[in-house]
Order: structure tokens, then C-alpha cells, then sequence
């Protein structure tokens, strides 16, 4: 039998502080208004307020089931949050360029946030597991989900949508991995209706995030063999990124 409300909790409080903190960003606007404001793909001016908010919500929510998994929501937030800021107006993006940059002795914000990931999500792994190949498959998942949801936010709603689409099978599980995932879906669902309405955009912070929350449900729903191939998928994703954002981009 399946006891939905631990889930429903989850859900509903990454929800509820995503939604408050969003609201609060737009109404305090730290450091002045504009340095909310971004341009989206269509030239449009839209508000970060959305990423923040996500992230802490969903590592908040995350961190009451597992902590392990609401450190990795909330160190992917953070990294993807410093990318927003120091890395607006760089146009490379991928693994390649900015591991490139980094072997001619440039530290960009990119490669800041690919290490900080990496690392959290390896330590978010060895929270979560006990054995150390299961650790370090985790540490992949979690990582690596992390990165494919900010390689299919392209476009507005995309990546919350990923996000639903991805984690609606999760619900059916009881205990951690069911409630991770409530947890993803909450922040995911918070920022949809804005996101689609191209009020806000998630930006990294919010992508990252909640990538990091559904790579830590996929960790607490699986044994060794699932999170082999959660990781074989999600290191796919990222060696053919540029591909993944192009299909997604012309949906």
C-alpha cells in the first residue's frame, strides 16, 4: 500500500517556499532590480527570482528527508547561482569549452560549477550509500541529473517540465526515493506556470537544483544495476549535450 502523505508534505512544502521565496526576491530585489533581470531567448525581460527560490525550497524539503540530498540541492543552487552571476555574457557553454578554457589557465565560472557539482554530488553519494561503487554511481547521478536539466532548460518550461515528466514515476515509490521526489516535483511545479508565461526563468541555480533533487530520488529508489544505468544515461547526456539542447530546442 502506498502512503502518500509523506509525499504530499514534501511536495507541498518545497511548493510553498518556493513560491514565498520567489515572491520575497521580487518584492526585496537584493542589490537593486536589475540585477534580477535577464534577457531570455526571445529578447524578453525576465526575473531570476525563480532559481534562488527553487533551489533553496527543494534543498529545504530534500534536506528534511535525507541530508545528503538537500547538501547536493543546495550546493547545486549555489554553484549554478555563481554562474548566473559571474558567467552572464559568456557565450561558451558545455563541458568542452570551459575545460578548455581551463587548460589555457582560465577559470571560468563554468568549470566552477562543474567541479562544485561534481563534488557535492559525490559527497551527497557517499551519504546516501554504503558501499563505495554505489557511492560513486550516486555521486554520478546525482551530478550528472543535475547537468542534464540545465542542458534541456533552452527554452521557457522546459526544464521544470523535464523535471515532472522525469519524476511523475517516482511518486509510486514509498519512503526516501518517493519523497525526494515529491520534493523535485514541488520546486518543478512552483515555477512552471512563470517560467512558461516567460515571467521568470529558473537559470541555473533553479535547473541545477532541481536536477540535483531528482538525481537524489533516482539514488534513494535504486539498487547498484539502476544506478548504473541512471549514470550510463546521464553521462551519455552530457557527452552529446549539444545534441540534447538542439532536440529540445526544436520541440
Amino acid at each position: 500500500m502506498i502512503n502518500r502523505a509523506p509525499r504530499s508534505r514534501s511536495f507541498l512544502l518545497s511548493a510553498a517556499l518556493t513560491r514565498a521565496g520567489q515572491a520575497l526576491l521580487r518584492a526585496e530585489s537584493p542589490g537593486g532590480r536589475a540585477r534580477w533581470e535577464r534577457k531570455n531567448y526571445a529578447g524578453r525581460a525576465v526575473g531570476l527570482y525563480a532559481g534562488p527560490a527553487s533551489a533553496l525550497g527543494t534543498a529545504v524539503a530534500a534536506g528534511r528527508v535525507h541530508p545528503g540530498a538537500g547538501l547536493a540541492v543546495l550546493a547545486a543552487g549555489v554553484c549554478g547561482a555563481y554562474d548566473d552571476v559571474a558567467g552572464a555574457g559568456d557565450p561558451r557553454r558545455g563541458f568542452r569549452a570551459h575545460l578548455g578554457a581551463l587548460r589555457d589557465g582560465e577559470v571560468t565560472s563554468g568549470a566552477v560549477k562543474l567541479f562544485g557539482i561534481s563534488a557535492a554530488g559525490l559527497v551527497a553519494g557517499a551519504l546516501m550509500k554504503e558501499r563505495l561503487l554505489d557511492k560513486v554511481l550516486a555521486g554520478v547521478v546525482i551530478a550528472g541529473a543535475a547537468h542534464f536539466v540545465n542542458l534541456v532548460d533552452v527554452r521557457p518550461g522546459r526544464a521544470a517540465a523535464a523535471v515532472l515528466a522525469l519524476g511523475a514515476p517516482g511518486l509510486l515509490r514509498n519512503g526516501p526515493g518517493g519523497e525526494l521526489t515529491a520534493a523535485a516535483l514541488g520546486g518543478a511545479t512552483a515555477v512552471l506556470p512563470d517560467d512558461l508565461a516567460e515571467r521568470v526563468m529558473i537559470g541555473d541555480a533553479g535547473a541545477h537544483a532541481l536536477g540535483a533533487a531528482l538525481g537524489a530520488a533516482v539514488v534513494a529508489c535504486n539498487r547498484r544495476a539502476g544506478l548504473l544505468a541512471h549514470a550510463v544515461a546521464v553521462v551519455a547526456a552530457a557527452v552529446y549535450g549539444d545534441r540534447v539542447s538542439d532536440r529540445v530546442r526544436a520541440l
